[in-house]
């Protein structure tokens, strides 16, 4: 075998999708999971396999004199085995972001970025483009349900053009690194780092891109300058919100009246910014229009399935205090009562936004509704646990909803079928967890056995 390109955690959203797009163009990929014996996971690997790339334990054997750099994520701390033998060989070792900023700089890319809505807009984007003949390749956190399948993952796609849609993460702050063509920032709100940290990332973005469309409905965007911009405010790119089914958006843009499957105003306005990158790349609004229709959505992205028993159960990758806002929002129009069960992903994230959920919740929350909150996923490494999900509860001082910490997934799982009644919705949300989905489906057999 000649020289490889080894991804450390590669069975992570980022990582997978810049591994399987390299593995496209004929670079040769091997990596590494600490999950990759893991059921739940196995899917992953599979789809892995079949893009080409050779997965090894994460014991450093997949290391050798063959492999031509190491790929890491913030993620992955110095004593992992991989990173010792690399090193031990005098191996290069990039971050995953050096290598997505290199990958970027071969194309006409267009980051999305924003701290919420950026894989649904990364989406659109790429099926609207798709939909249009532009033929564009594909680098998201998430997996398109156009593209996914028993044997791909569907969070890359290499095209026949120059065009490349990226999805820009700003949670560890590498989001500077990238030179794009193009770029649409979509909002800001308190996530992983303070706002001012990011809205500094969102400047470096504006000076280093090639043009920029902002969102001009968030204040918090005011000081960027811009030339371009979208809203239903006003601005470069605009549209009015019209009355739709209950599982679209509908827009009335420049006449011309636009649908998409994908409901809430959060989605209104995401359509919207992926109307305005695609009109910006010379799409009409005609084709744009018959694409939409087309769109397939994202996976984990407000998915609802409904039972025999007249409950709805709506799945949904919500993690930060505003997507779950938003999300519970739009479920509300889905049933008078809502059981929402969250996962919190990770001590320190909770930690830096326990204030931030307990007020969302207080105020999104109706009395009839029942909030389940899971133990916080543990993804492993050295963080601190000192905090758990009873402790967010606790903050809810006042509260006129019901509210239960369970000890574990089973008792939670027992309480939200017993919660929940005819005509109610179950929203359940959490991120990187990937034995979510199979928790997910076990609630559905259980109100349907």
């Amino acid at each position: 075998m000649g020289k490889c390109i080894h991804f450390v955690g590669i069975f992570g959203s980022g990582m997978s999708a810049i591994a399987t797009y390299l593995a496209g163009t004929g670079v040769k990929v091997t990596g590494s999971d600490r999950l990759d014996t893991s059921a739940d996971a196995r899917h992953i690997r599979v789809c892995l396999e079949t893009a080409g790339c050779g997965i090894f334990p994460q014991d450093g054997s997949g290391v050798s004199g063959q492999t031509k750099a190491l790929v890491v994520s913030t993620a992955i701390e110095e004593s992992n085995p991989d990173l010792v033998a690399a090193k031990a060989l005098g191996i290069p070792v990039l971050h995953r972001s050096d290598v997505l900023a290199q990958i970027i700089q071969t194309k006409k890319a267009v980051v999305v970025a924003g701290t919420s809505g950026k894989s649904t807009v990364t989406a659109m984007i790429f099926e609207l483009l798709v939909g249009c003949g532009k033929a564009p390749s594909l680098i998201s956190g998430a997996a398109l349900k156009s593209l996914a399948g028993p044997t791909a993952i569907g969070n890359s796609h290499n095209g026949n053009s120059d065009l490349l849609i990226v999805e820009g993460d700003e949670s560890d702050g590498t989001l500077v690194k990238y030179a794009p063509y193009g770029a649409v920032i979509l909002n800001l709100s308190k996530d992983h780092k303070p706002e001012a940290e990011v809205f500094a990332m969102f400047e470096t973005l504006c000076q280093k891109a090639g043009w920029v469309i902002k969102n001009r409905d968030d204040p918090k965007l005011d000081p960027l300058s811009t030339d371009l911009a979208f809203g239903f405010k006003g601005g470069t790119y605009t549209a009015k919100k019209t009355t739709g089914g209950l599982y679209e958006s509908c827009l009335l843009v420049d006449g011309h009246p636009m649908s998409i499957k994908a409901p809430g105003d959060h989605n209104a306005s995401n359509f919207l910014a992926a109307l305005a990158v695609c009109q910006k790349l010379g799409c009409t609004l005609g084709e744009l229009a018959r694409a939409a229709k087309h769109y397939q959505g994202v996976d984990r992205r407000f998915v609802v399935s409904h039972t025999k028993r007249g409950i709805t159960v709506i799945d949904d990758f919500a993690h930060n205090p505003e997507k779950i806002r938003a999300a519970i929002t739009t479920a509300k129009d889905f049933s008078n009562r809502l059981v929402v069960m969250f996962q919190p992903h990770g001590f320190g994230p909770t930690r830096f936004l326990k204030d931030d959920y307990a007020a969302m919740f207080m105020e999104v929350l109706r009395p009839n509704d029942v909030l389940l909150l899971l133990p916080i996923y543990y993804a492993g490494g050295t963080a601190i646990k000192d905090i758990t999900s009873q402790d967010l509860i606790n903050l809810m001082t006042g509260r006129t909803f019901r509210a239960y910490a369970p000890h574990s997934r089973q008792d939670t799982y027992g309480l939200a079928v017993v919660a929940a009644h005819p005509g109610d919705a179950i929203l359940i949300m959490g991120a990187r967890d990937p034995s979510l989905p199979a928790f997910i489906q076990e609630i559905i057999c259980a109100i349907d056995p």
